[in-house]
C-alpha cells in the first residue's frame, strides 16, 4: 500500500471551514494542551434534546490530532476509547482539551476530555493511539 497523502482542503467534517455540515471547530494551543469550545445545536443530536454520542467522539479524536499536529506531528488515528460519563444536552456550552501523553517514532497516545462550562463535569473522556503518516 502506498503512503497515504494527508491534505487539508479545508473540508473536514470536525474543523473544515467550508463544510456547511460541519462542527467548524475551531482550536487554540498553549502549554501543551489544545483546547476549543462547542456548542451542539439540534442538528446534532441523537435522542430529543441530547448529542449524539459520536458527534461528541468526533470533537474529542479531533482534538487528540489536533493537539498532534500542534507538536509537529501529522497523524492518523489508530485507536479510539471514548467513556461516556453525562449526556451532553443540545445547547449546552463545552470546553473540549486534549494532550499528548506518550510520543513514540511509531505510535503516540492522547487524551481528551469534553467539559460543562459552566461547571467543568466531564461529560466524556477519550485516549487515543495515533499513528505518524509517513
Amino acid at each position: 500500500m502506498e503512503p497515504i497523502k494527508l491534505e487539508d482542503d479545508k473540508y473536514c467534517f470536525a474543523c473544515g471551514k467550508k463544510n456547511e455540515c460541519g462542527l467548524k471547530l475551531s482550536f487554540n494551543y498553549s502549554n501543551g494542551k489544545i483546547t476549543a469550545e462547542f456548542t451542539p445545536s439540534k442538528i446534532y443530536q441523537g435522542y430529543k434534546d441530547i448529542t449524539h454520542g459520536g458527534i461528541i467522539t468526533t470533537i474529542l479524536d479531533e482534538a487528540m490530532i489536533q493537539a498532534a499536529i500542534a507538536e509537529g506531528i501529522n497523524p492518523m488515528t489508530a485507536e479510539i476509547n471514548v467513556r461516556f460519563k453525562e449526556p451532553l444536552m443540545v445547547n449546552e456550552k463545552t470546553a473540549v482539551e486534549a494532550e499528548i501523553t506518550k510520543r513514540g517514532s511509531r505510535l503516540i497516545e492522547a487524551h481528551a476530555r469534553l467539559l460543562r462550562q459552566n461547571d467543568g463535569t466531564v461529560i466524556a473522556e477519550a485516549r487515543s493511539k495515533l499513528i505518524p503518516a509517513k
